[in-house]
């Protein structure tokens, strides 16, 4: 699930991401195993940034994600279509789990 009001997105890209180009490589083909559910907050998934990063959302969606800005409830960068990456962003609070490579 991507940002819907009240959250979201601010017009074009969050600030510093403007330039950051999407990877130029599709995410791996495996995908990891789930860890156990935690809370997430931007200095955990902070560590992610700019890495592959697997995500388990709360509605039981999951996919690849390159994470390029980290905000105090939100997380912008690239979602993996299966085909290529496309720009998008999410509430922390929409994170059940992840993990990164």
């Amino acid at each position: 699930m991507a940002f819907g009001p009240p959250f979201g997105p601010p017009p074009g890209r969050p600030p510093g991401s403007q330039q950051v180009p999407p990877p130029t490589s599709p995410p791996p083909t495996f995908i990891p195993m789930q860890p156990a559910p935690f809370r997430i907050d931007p200095g955990a998934i902070s560590g992610c940034l700019f890495r592959f990063t697997y995500l388990w959302l709360v509605d039981g969606d999951q996919f690849w994600f390159f994470p390029v800005f980290v905000g105090a409830r939100s997380v912008a960068g690239f979602r993996w279509t299966g085909r290529s990456w496309r720009y998008t962003g999410f509430d922390l609070r929409l994170i059940l789990s992840f993990t990164c490579f």
